[in-house]
């Protein structure tokens, strides 16, 4: 039961990744691509019936964390605080962003939200990356120093080629000037979750050995699994509904 629950969790975190992580890697290219306001306006829309599906797999991935290892939900709560201030800061501030930059007219207004996204897909990118490598050091260093600052800017490079390709494949021949395929896109999901899946592969024999009792883990099979096929179904209908096929243009920016 343990290793199942281990893989249920080492699914969800490489799932957040492959998929949230072109919405961080579209915030922080935001300015770089959208060199017009019609080109935000499109880039924005077409990442937006994404957002909230995708967010989900990140509060899925607390939920189990705080139910299956509840001794190492309080080490990386402690021992990574100062990160994990900053990445809800900037959750908040990416999401703020999108859900407020359309709701008054004016040029700076909409400017000012606009880089509120790239700011915090930044700091999403960035905490993240400072966090997998202290997990990987065994949360024995300071959660923040040049290996995390390392960690960081290679997490920020995958989520930016991730959000790039997404660009191509979603608006393809616009905003970026390139038309890549559903395969591309598989390979840039593969990079963005790649430091994710490196780490879990690090600290599988740890978490192992800190999951919860046997009885716990039982209910929580019994509470939890069965809503494994409504996401994963809800995942499928977003991502068929919202396509390439789909001209983004068709569809309001819903922020």
């Amino acid at each position: 039961m343990d290793i199942l629950w281990f893989g249920v969790f080492a699914l969800l975190l490489i799932g957040y990744f492959a998929l949230e992580g072109f919405d961080i890697g579209l915030g922080m290219l935001l300015p770089v691509l959208g060199r017009t306001p019609r080109d935000r306006d499109r880039i924005v829309a077409a990442m937006a019936p994404f957002v909230l599906a995708n967010e989900v797999w990140l509060v899925a991935v607390a939920g189990v964390l705080f139910g299956v290892f509840p001794s190492i939900e309080g080490e990386v709560l402690f021992g990574l605080y100062p990160l994990v201030v900053c990445l809800l800061v900037s959750w908040i501030l990416r999401d703020a962003g999108l859900w407020f930059r359309r709701r008054l007219d004016g040029r700076a207004w909409r400017a000012g939200w606009d880089w509120m996204i790239c700011i915090g897909s930044y700091g999403l990118a960035l905490s993240w990356g400072m966090a997998l490598a202290a997990m990987a050091g065994g949360l024995s260093g300071p959660a923040v120093g040049l290996p995390g600052l390392g960690c960081g800017a290679v997490v920020i490079a995958a989520l930016a080629f991730h959000g790039w390709t997404f660009a191509s494949w979603r608006l393809p021949g616009q905003v970026t000037g390139a038309s890549r395929t559903g395969k591309a896109l598989v390979t840039s999901a593969c990079a963005a979750a790649a430091p994710a899946a490196v780490l879990l592969a690090v600290l599988a024999p740890w978490m192992l050995e800190h999951t919860a009792p046997a009885g716990t883990l039982s209910v929580l099979s019994v509470m939890i699994l069965p809503f494994a096929p409504i996401m994963v179904s809800a995942q499928v209908w977003v991502w068929r509904t919202f396509g390439p096929r789909r001209a983004a243009d068709q569809f309001p920016s819903f922020f």
